[in-house]
């Protein structure tokens, strides 16, 4: 059975969510902390408590370092809630940790359909592609995530150790 989801930040209207991403894209000041945790805390909101314990167990099996059992939790949760971008980002997540790239990118493809502004999803997928030696996509999508949310230190992080490469040394 598939659980009708209200809209992917469930908490939110898209007039709110826009507010708190023009927030979040400041790069000074500190109004972006409470808007980046707002945008995450929507994000883990379905609209559903039992879509949402799924999330839960599944982030909580990875937080335990096991991949396999959160693959398991967010595959339920993606099969019931196939509009949700946090269930696809999260198991794109665990199948990463897992080893498997090829899943991993198609769930996080398919939160970033959902939601385009989904940074940490972008952001994987930037490390994916840096570990796979495609530099200048990998860079691409670090700048894209960073468009979004400019206080990423790991997406700094990715892009100085690509622009470190360029000029020939090691980050």
């Amino acid at each position: 059975m598939i659980v009708p989801i209200a809209q992917t930040a469930a908490a939110q209207s898209p007039a709110e969510m826009d507010e708190l991403f023009a927030e979040l894209a400041q790069p000074e000041g500190e109004a972006w902390m409470g808007a980046e945790a707002d945008i995450t805390r929507a994000w883990s909101q379905s609209g559903s408590a039992a879509m949402d314990y799924l999330l839960m167990r599944g982030e909580a099996a990875l937080d335990a370092g096991d991949a396999q059992a959160a693959i398991g939790h967010l595959t339920a949760l993606v099969e019931n809630a196939p509009d949700f971008a946090g269930g696809w980002a999260a198991r794109g997540a665990a199948f990463y940790y897992a080893g498997q790239s090829g899943p991993a990118a198609a769930d996080l493809a398919q939160a970033l359909r959902l939601e385009p502004r989904h940074w940490p999803s972008l952001t994987l997928l930037a490390t994916m592609l840096e570990e796979m030696g495609r530099d200048a996509a990998a860079l691409a999508a670090y700048r894209a995530s960073l468009a979004i949310n400019p206080h990423q230190q790991e997406a700094r992080d990715g892009m100085a150790r690509l622009a470190a490469q360029d000029q020939g040394q090691d980050a």
